[in-house]
């Protein structure tokens, strides 16, 4: 038996009155050998709304699954780490929003999805950025303002972008990834071929968002037009600065669509969000409308750089959700249990991993600063051919006699 111990995050707050979804979840080795794969129990791991299926209460993963998802997330943990470092030392400049914590949602969504399914995003976006297809190399060299970012230095920490990846942000502004994912959930609709289910599309956004307007307008459409549309709220618990129990008066963020069916996952366990997302991928894509998919997580930095995160909350909440639902840990010890690998060949794992974090930072690190004249490319398109641009008459510079006028 593999148990994770699943503890409110301060006594004050409402994670218990999430009972079925968000408490004590059993997770159960059903084949223990040191063979190549084995069944894992989820029970307890989601809690459904309108749904008459559900979620599969167990799922069978490969060793070199297992394994994978492990790297990839103990991969963001480190680069998040390097990020709050180099912000520090000054390297990095601007708002900047970490994921430590949340990699399980990122890293589960990833596994259930495929390569043509759509992802848009909030700013809190480096490590999603890396499971759809950067490096770290391309993530910190972007956070440098380097030239071989991921958006050639100019998108900085909120705009990483990936077309041909279907990764497409990376958005600044407070909720309005979601219509822009509702669109390329149309986008994917027309484009369907007759007969095949259609490729989805994901816009996640925190529980500071999920009461925007923007999102109910997109929800409506979305549901009138049956669109493959996920709605994912990444409930981190926090809103900036503000608790969910004071900026939202409905908490059960999975039922926010009201008739259109809603799930609610455990955000800190990869298993969990792996088959979950597997589940809302097929129900939306054969055609039965978007869904609403709330993940429990939790991040460990607080709201951005600038925010210490420990003036809203105390030091003991972020210590015992460090120690009781850490998703890194969980997964480190559902390898042991399962016969998958050893502490000592997981911390050679990871030792590895430090090791070629540090050296993809100083790839980023030899990137140039884009050209002074490269500011002005893509201002406009001048046509749906792609890199097809036309240079404006004229762009107001600060300093008014470096502005560019056209000769």
């Amino acid at each position: 038996m593999i148990s994770l111990a699943r503890s409110t995050l301060n006594a004050s707050r409402r994670m218990a009155a999430s009972a079925t979804a968000t408490a004590s979840p059993q997770f159960q080795l059903a084949s223990r050998s040191m063979s190549s794969e084995a069944t894992f129990d989820l029970t307890g791991s989601f809690e459904t709304h309108k749904l008459e299926t559900a979620p599969n209460n167990e799922i069978t993963m490969s060793k070199e699954e297992l394994i994978g998802h492990f790297k990839l997330m103990y991969t963001m943990r480190r680069m998040e780490i390097t990020c709050d470092n180099e912000y520090k030392a000054r390297n990095i400049r601007g708002f900047c929003h970490l994921y430590d914590g949340q990699e399980a949602v990122a890293t589960g969504i990833q596994a259930a999805f495929s390569p043509d399914d759509s992802w848009i995003t909030s700013y809190r976006c480096h490590c999603i950025a890396l499971a759809r297809g950067g490096t770290v190399a391309t993530v910190l060299a972007e956070l440098f303002g380097n030239s071989g970012g991921m958006t050639k230095g100019k998108g900085g920490s909120m705009h990483f972008y990936s077309k041909e990846n279907n990764f497409f942000g990376g958005q600044g502004i407070v909720g309005a990834q979601v219509p822009v994912g509702a669109g390329l959930a149309f986008a994917n609709k027309y484009n369907a071929k007759p007969g095949e289910d259609m490729n989805v599309a994901i816009g996640c956004y925190g529980d500071g968002a999920a009461n925007q307007g923007q999102i109910w307008e997109s929800a409506n459409m979305a549901s009138l037009w049956k669109l493959p549309m996920i709605f994912c709220i990444e409930n981190n618990q926090y809103g900036m600065g503000t608790s969910i129990d004071r900026h939202s008066s409905h908490s059960d963020y999975y039922k926010m669509g009201n008739h259109i069916p809603g799930i609610r996952i455990d955000g800190m366990n990869v298993l969990a969000v792996k088959e979950g997302m597997r589940f809302v991928k097929d129900f939306c894509g054969k055609g039965n409308g978007p869904m609403y998919v709330e993940m429990m997580t939790y991040r460990y930095h607080g709201h951005s750089m600038s925010d210490p995160g420990t003036t809203y909350r105390n030091r003991e909440e972020i210590a015992m959700t460090r120690s009781t639902r850490d998703p890194l840990e969980f997964v480190k010890k559902t390898m042991i249990d399962a016969g998958f690998a050893d502490a000592d060949e997981i911390k050679a794992m990871e030792k590895e991993i430090r090791k070629e974090v540090q050296k993809e930072v100083l790839k980023a690190k030899e990137f140039p600063l884009p050209a002074p004249e490269s500011l002005f490319d893509y201002v406009y398109a001048k046509d749906l051919v792609a890199e097809n641009q036309e240079m404006p008459n004229h762009i107001r510079m600060p300093n008014y006699e470096k502005s560019f006028w056209a000769s």
